[in-house]
C-alpha cells in the first residue's frame, strides 16, 4: 500500500528515485522511491536497522547514495548541496555544539558560518530562537552544563535559526520529558502551519500518530508503505459499544458479540448506524458507538519484521 503522495499538489520538498545505498555486503536502503509533497508532516518510522537514519543522512549529503537521485526543494543532491541545505533544518544523531561555549555563543557562531543573514540583527535573531525552544533562561550556561534534553534543545534551536523551508529531524524528543515533548510537538505544529515540511525520523509511534499527517513505512531498508496516517487507520469490521444493558445486549446480538469488558461490547458488524438502531429499538441503551479502527502500532507489526540487533539504520 504506497501512494505516490501529492503528485497533483503544489510540488515536493523531497524526491527520491530508486534510491540504494550499501555498506559493503550490507544494503541499508534498497531502490528507495519517495515523494514528500510540500508543507507535510511526514513520520518515518520501522525497526532498527530498517534505514531510516542512512536515508535522512543521504538526503543531507552526509552519506553518499551507491545509487539512484535525490531532489530537495527541487534540487539535484548533494550536487547543489550549496544551494539548498541553507533552506534546510536538520537534527540528526543528537546536536553537536562546543561544550566549553554558552548555547547563545554556539548559535552566534553557527549563524555567522551560513550564507546571508545580517549581522546587525544576529543578536537578536539567535535570541528569539532560544526563547522559541524553550532555552533563554539558561542561553549564557556553557553547554557541558547542559542535560541530553537542553541539548536536544539547542540542536532544535541551530536547525530552526535560518527559518528553514525542510525540516529533517531524526529521534528529536530523545532526552525531553513529557512536558518538553508536549511543548515540542506545538512548535513543530505551528512551523508547519506558516509552510516548513516536516520529516520527523522516530522509534515512537504515539509520537508519529500524533504529530504527522502521512507516514512512511521502511523494513530491511525497503518502502514498505507510504500514505496519509488515516488511510492506515480503517475500520476493522468491529464496532465497539458502551452499555449499561450488557446482558441484554449479549443476549440480542449473541455470535455476533466478539468480546465482552465490564460495560464494553466489541461486536462484529460493518455499521455502526445500523447496529445502533438495533439495539435502541431492543430497548438496550446506548451510551457509545463507535467504529474500531486498527492502531498505528498494529499496522506496522504486521508491515514490518523484528529487527536483528543493530546495525546500519
Amino acid at each position: 500500500m504506497t501512494a505516490d503522495l501529492g503528485t497533483d499538489g503544489p510540488g515536493f520538498a523531497v524526491r527520491t528515485d530508486c534510491l540504494t545505498k550499501r555498506f559493503g555486503p550490507v544494503t541499508a536502503v534498497s531502490d528507495l522511491t519517495l515523494s514528500v509533497r510540500t508543507g507535510a508532516r511526514l513520520g518515518l518510522l520501522g525497526p532498527n536497522g530498517s534505514g531510516k537514519s542512512t536515508l535522512v543522512r543521504m538526503l543531507l549529503g552526509l552519506v553518499y547514495p551507491t545509487s539512484g537521485t535525490i531532489e530537495l526543494l527541487g534540487e539535484p543532491m548533494p550536487r547543489s548541496s550549496r544551494l539548498v541545505l541553507p533552506r534546510v533544518g536538520a537534527l540528526v544523531e543528537g546536536p553537536a555544539a562546543y561544550r566549553n561555549l554558552s548555547g547563545r555563543r554556539n548559535l552566534l557562531l553557527l549563524d555567522a558560518a551560513g550564507p546571508g543573514g545580517s549581522r546587525h540583527d544576529r543578536g537578536a535573531r539567535v535570541d528569539a530562537t532560544l526563547t522559541t525552544v524553550g532555552l533563554a533562561n539558561v542561553s549564557r550556561r556553557r553547554v557541558r552544563g547542559y542535560s541530553l534534553g537542553m541539548r536536544q534543545r539547542l540542536g532544535l534551536a541551530s536547525a530552526l535559526l535560518r527559518s528553514p523551508q525542510l525540516l529533517l529531524l531524526d529521534e528529536p524528543t530523545n532526552g525531553l520529558d513529557p512536558h518538553g515533548i508536549h511543548e515540542l510537538h506545538e512548535l513543530l505544529l505551528k512551523i508547519n502551519a506558516r509552510g516548513t515540511t516536516v520529516v520527523l525520523s522516530s522509534h515512537l509511534l504515539t509520537e508519529v500518530e500524533t504529530l504527522c499527517s502521512d507516514v512512511a513505512v521502511l523494513d530491511r531498508g525497503r518502502l514498505v508503505v507510504h500514505c496519509p496516517i488515516a488511510e492506515l487507520r480503517q475500520p476493522t469490521g468491529h464496532v465497539v459499544v458502551h452499555t449499561d444493558a450488557v446482558a441484554l445486549a449479549r443476549t440480542l446480538l449473541g455470535e455476533r458479540v466478539v468480546e465482552s469488558t465490564g460495560s464494553w461490547l466489541r461486536v462484529a458488524s460493518e455499521d455502526p448506524a445500523a447496529l445502533n438502531a438495533t439495539l435502541v429499538a431492543a430497548g438496550v441503551p446506548v451510551r457509545e458507538i463507535a467504529p474500531q479502527r486498527r492502531s498505528l502500532e498494529e499496522t506496522v507489526l504486521a508491515l514490518t519484521e523484528p529487527s536483528e540487533g543493530e546495525g546500519p539504520r
